[in-house]
């Protein structure tokens, strides 16, 4: 179990590009595929369509100094000359107007700032918002956020850059001084791909345990989704060995970063409510550091999980409270009135792509958390 767990986080770890729809997560279904084959079970891709975005020009430009950028995949864009307009704090004393780029910053370590962003795109009034990367102050760069509207991008483009272009940018806003911003990308069609497994319990008619972990993100993206996809791995082959007494559906889906494109799929072409329970293994608990977060639609759900993590020795950090909605995938099982047990956790490269194997994996806990899980998927079958 123990080699197990480091190969597969170190196979995760050797596919270059886990975004949905490229090459990468392609490899990552196949592969996935193959360790169910070898377990002695079958599994299947189920692909979806989306519109995936190149990068072509994407800066923003004040003077001679150019800060090269993402922009946020559910906000707008740009042509190839941009748009331009005086940089504006968004935490300033101006007021916006339709002449102004704003300059804001979003991360877990950007505190209030992430609200002003947050309205300022709701907003609208802005010609276009400069985003600086603040994900932790540990781990300078550019991480990128989450397009949870996806499906329906919303306001001004957005483009966001990596924390060292900070004190520039507020210069340039503090002065007022003229910028460009470009947001020009194109567009073609893609499948990106989920990988289902159903393996078959001794007692058909009871409804199944559901395993679900996401299978894309940003990057490469070790800590964050390694952890869920070893500890998935782990569970697939344990009951391809112990037969449970239900079926076990188990669930990895693209789209994660892009507002859960695969499994909203997944909801809307399988059946959706005969689940006993899901597991969502989410992001981020097997990151060195990590501060573990625990997740539950009911009490029983919760005292089973904090009590197998417990005995293996994995301390609990934070719980959602019981009836909040979740973070996560766990959101979109919450959202339709599924029972649900979730772990997470915190990442300091979360969402950076130097999140890579060895330095930022915890494999010591990670291997707890798989002991914890076959203990809690085993209350739950």
């Amino acid at each position: 179990m123990e080699d197990s767990a480091q190969a597969d986080i170190q196979v995760w770890d050797a596919i270059d590009d886990h975004r949905t729809g490229t090459a990468g997560d392609r490899q990552t279904s196949e592969w996935l595929i193959a360790q169910a084959r070898a377990a002695g079970l079958v599994a299947q891709q189920e692909g979806f369509g989306l519109s995936r975005w190149i990068l072509e020009s994407c800066t923003v430009r004040h003077a001679d100094v150019v800060a090269e950028g993402v922009p946020m995949f559910d906000g707008g864009t740009t042509g190839t000359q941009g748009v331009s307009g005086r940089l504006s704090l968004l935490d300033g004393e101006a007021a916006p107007d339709s002449a102004t780029i704003g300059l804001g910053s979003f991360g877990n370590a950007a505190g209030t700032a992430n609200r002003a962003l947050a309205d300022a795109r709701k907003a609208g009034s802005h010609r276009a918002l400069v985003a600086v990367s603040n994900m932790d102050p540990r781990v300078t760069g550019l991480a990128l956020n989450n397009a949870d509207r996806f499906r329906t991008p919303f306001g001004p483009p957005v483009l966001q850059v990596a924390t060292e272009h900070e004190r520039w940018l507020r210069g340039a806003a503090a002065r007022a001084e003229p910028v460009t911003l470009t947001a020009h990308v194109g567009f073609e069609t893609a499948t990106g791909t989920n990988v289902v497994c159903r393996l078959p319990g001794r007692e058909p008619d009871l409804a199944p345990l559901a395993v679900l972990t996401p299978k894309s993100a940003w990057w490469v993206c070790t800590a964050e989704r390694g952890g869920g996809i070893a500890v998935w791995l782990a569970l697939l082959r344990h009951f391809a060995a112990n037969r449970p007494r239900r079926d076990v559906l188990f669930v990895a889906t693209s789209g994660h970063e892009l507002g859960h494109l695969g499994l909203d799929h997944f909801l809307t072409t399988n059946p959706r409510r005969d689940a006993h329970a899901w597991m969502h293994l989410g992001a981020n608990f097997a990151a060195m550091g990590s501060r573990i977060r625990l997740q539950a639609s009911d009490a029983d759900l919760l005292g089973t999980a904090r009590s197998a993590l417990a005995a293996s020795a994995v301390s609990v950090a934070t719980t959602t409270p019981l009836g909040e909605r979740p973070v996560g995938e766990a959101r979109n099982i919450h959202d339709l009135g599924g029972r649900y047990v979730s772990l997470l956790g915190t990442n300091p490269w979360f969402h950076h792509p130097d999140d890579r194997w060895p330095v930022t994996v915890d494999l010591d806990r990670t291997r707890r958390i798989i002991d914890a899980a076959r203990v809690i998927a085993s209350a739950l079958v």
